[in-house]
C-alpha cells in the first residue's frame, strides 16, 4: 500500500537489514570509510523526502538534500568545481561555481520537472535559518534526473515544502539508498535505480583524507551493465519493460524509448584541502568510475558532476563589504600528490552506482509501468567463487 503524495516520508537512516553491494560478494578496490557513505566526510549532512502515492496522481519521486558543512554553516562557502560528460540535464548555480570556484548554498537532487519548486524551497529554508545569507543573494544548486516512466512527472507533486523538509531531515550517519529521495522513481541499466553512496580513504604522505560520493543513478542500458567486469546486464533474467515494451510509442506515437537514455547527478565531497581547479579535476574523474559499471554515455543522458572541499573554512567568501579581506590564502594538496584522491573518486563512484542498484526494490508506477531490481541471487551467484 502506497501513501498519498501529501505525507512526505523522510528517512535519514538505512535499515540495518538492507544489503549493500559488497555484502553480495562484489569485490571493490580501495578502503571505505566507517559508513561507506558521503557522510564519512566530517560535517557533511544529507536528508531525504520520499513521495509515493496513487491518488490524485501516481507519485514515485522525492528530494535529496546535501549540506556540505551541515545545517549550522549552510552559507559558509566551499571550494568547488563542476564537470560534464553529457549535457542533456540541469544543475542550477553552475555558472557561479565556474566563475568563482565557490559553492555557498545547499545542494538538492530531484526530478527533471521539479527543479523550480526545489530551488524555491531552498531559498525559503535559507531565509528562515540563515537570514543574513539570504539577505544578499543565493544561488542554490539543484540537479535533476527524469523519473517520468514511473512518476507522474507533470503533476507538480514535488513542492517547495518538500525541499525544506529534506533539508530539515539532513544529518550525518548512515544513509538510505535505492528508492529514496530524488532517486525514488529512477531507473539504471534497465533495472530499478535510485540513490547510492560510498566513500574512500586516501593517504597522501602522513595525511589521511576522506572522499565521499552520493549519486542519483538513472542512466545506462541493460546490455551495458558490468559488475566487477562481469556482464550481469546481458545475463540477467529480470524483466526489462522500460526498454522492451512499446510504452513510449503509446504516449508519443512514432517514438521509442532509447536504451541508455536518462541521467546521473554525482556529488563528490572531500575534506582534503583543494583549489577550485582541483575540485574540478576530481569531478572529471567521476566518468571513469561510471565507466567501470559499463556505461558508454548516451546522447539522451544528462551526466553532471560537482565536487567540493570542506577544508579552508572561512576562505573563498564573496561579500559586498569594504572591510573584508583584500588577500586570501588557501592551503591545498600539491598537484603532484593528488592521484590518491583521483583513485578514491573513481572507486567510490563505481561502488555508489552498485549500491543504488542493490538497494533498489521492484516498483510499479503510473499506468502500470514496472521497473525490476537487480536480482541479488544473480549477483551472489556471479561472485560465489571469490
Amino acid at each position: 500500500m502506497f501513501n498519498t503524495p501529501d505525507p512526505a516520508i523522510s528517512s535519514t537512516h538505512r535499515p540495518p537489514a538492507a544489503p549493500r553491494a559488497r555484502d553480495l560478494g562484489i569485490p571493490f578496490d580501495g578502503t571505505p570509510g566507517p559508513l561507506n557513505a558521503i557522510t564519512d566526510v566530517p560535517g557533511v549532512e544529507a536528508g531525504f523526502v520520499t513521495l509515493t502515492g496513487d491518488s490524485p496522481a501516481v507519485a514515485r519521486t522525492g528530494v535529496t538534500a546535501i549540506l556540505p558543512r551541515g545545517r549550522d554553516r549552510a552559507g559558509v562557502p566551499c571550494a568547488a568545481g563542476i564537470a560534464v560528460l553529457n549535457g542533456n540535464g540541469e544543475l542550477t548555480g553552475r555558472s557561479w561555481i565556474e566563475e568563482s570556484g565557490q559553492l555557498q548554498a545547499p545542494i538538492a537532487i530531484t526530478n527533471s520537472h521539479a527543479v523550480g519548486a526545489v530551488h524555491r524551497g531552498i531559498d525559503r529554508w535559507m531565509a528562515l535559518h540563515h537570514p543574513a545569507v539570504a539577505a544578499a543573494w543565493m544561488l542554490p544548486v539543484v540537479g535533476e534526473t527524469w523519473d517520468g516512466y514511473l512518476n507522474s512527472i507533470n503533476a507538480d507533486i514535488v513542492r517547495p515544502e518538500h525541499a525544506e523538509a529534506a533539508l530539515d531531515a539532513a544529518s550525518g550517519g548512515p544513509l538510505p539508498e535505492g528508492n529514496v529521495g530524488g532517486g525514488t522513481g529512477m531507473n539504471c541499466y534497465g533495472f530499478k535505480g535510485g540513490t547510492g553512496t560510498a566513500s574512500r580513504e586516501a593517504r597522501i604522505g602522513d595525511e589521511s583524507y576522506t572522499v565521499g560520493v552520493l549519486l542519483q543513478a538513472n542512466f545506462g542500458s541493460r546490455s551495458e551493465l558490468k559488475v566487477a567486469g562481469r556482464p550481469l546486464g546481458r545475463e540477467s533474467q529480470a524483466p526489462n519493460p522500460m526498454e522492451t515494451s512499446d510504452w513510449f510509442d503509446r504516449e508519443l506515437p512514432g517514438s521509442r524509448a532509447v536504451p541508455g537514455a536518462g541521467s546521473v547527478i554525482v556529488i563528490v565531497a572531500t575534506d582534503a584541502p583543494l583549489l577550485p581547479d582541483q575540485c574540478e579535476a576530481l569531478a572529471r574523474r567521476v566518468p571513469l568510475g561510471l565507466a567501470r559499471t559499463g556505461t558508454t554515455g548516451s546522447h539522451f543522458s544528462g551526466d553532471i558532476f560537482l565536487a567540493f572541499s570542506t577544508a579552508n573554512e572561512g576562505s573563498l567568501a564573496s561579500r559586498m563589504s569594504e572591510t573584508g579581506p583584500v588577500v586570501e590564502q588557501l592551503s591545498h594538496v600539491a598537484w603532484g600528490r593528488i592521484d590518491p584522491l583521483y583513485a578514491a573518486v573513481v572507486e567510490a563512484t563505481e561502488e555508489a552506482v552498485l549500491n543504488a542498484l542493490v538497494a533498489a526494490r521492484d516498483t510499479v508506477g503510473r499506468d502500470g509501468h514496472a521497473s525490476f531490481a537487480l536480482p541479488h541471487d544473480e549477483v551472489r551467484a556471479a561472485f560465489a567463487a571469490n
